[in-house]
């Protein structure tokens, strides 16, 4: 960690209204004019009227811009999975925690969509992305393994979930009717259900 990250800029104030959604959204506007790779730090803070101190009090480097949020969509989708009733499957107590991490969605679509084309655009970032997901699979088994459930379902549960929610967000961010993020969710993981009880009925033949 750059001793930046940890100093503070003198001559101003320790405290700016919303320093992290101004440079969250800077950033943002700058990646899509200029591309991720052409943007500075410096562009970023100057766009939202702070300092590249203040930036680095928030974020440890530009990418993470687009990826501070996991930690806390991680924390939603692993309470919701232990907040489900103690009857639901595996892959429902899953798709608990998915539909709970709909209002996040829906509030910031614009948002979302951004960060997606950004993401999409850079090897870099898709990289970066399929870690942070791989991450969050792993939370989810394990907030399974602590309901009782015993590998290898927990983790197949969690993969599966994820994939559920990697094709319903592309579904949900490219659909220009506003879909309710809920209802995407819930076919998404219907048309897994049929998938997978037709592979089932195929292989007792």
């Amino acid at each position: 960690m750059s001793v930046t990250v940890i100093n503070y800029d003198l001559g101003m104030g320790r405290w700016e209204p919303n320093a992290r959604g101004r440079l969250e959204q800077a950033a943002l506007e700058l990646y899509g004019e200029r591309g991720y790779e052409q943007t500075t730090v410096a562009e970023i803070a100057k766009r939202a009227g702070l300092t590249e101190r203040t930036f680095f009090r928030h974020f440890a480097d530009k990418r993470e811009v687009l990826f501070w949020g996991q930690g806390a969509l991680q924390e939603l989708l692993v309470q919701a999975v232990a907040d489900a009733p103690g009857s639901a499957a595996p892959i429902d107590a899953i798709a608990a925690a998915l539909e709970a991490a709909g209002a996040r969605f829906q509030e910031r679509r614009e948002h979302s969509q951004q960060r997606h084309a950004i993401i999409a655009a850079n090897a870099e970032l898709r990289e970066r992305e399929l870690i942070k997901l791989a991450s969050l699979a792993s939370a989810l088994a394990d907030a399974l393994r602590l309901r009782g459930v015993t590998d290898p379902a927990a983790s197949l549960a969690a993969e599966a979930g994820l994939a559920v929610f990697r094709i319903a967000f592309d579904r949900w961010i490219s659909d220009t009717g506003r879909p309710d993020w809920a209802h995407v969710i819930r076919e998404s993981m219907d048309e897994l259900k049929t998938v997978t009880a037709g592979s089932s009925r195929a292989n007792t033949r």
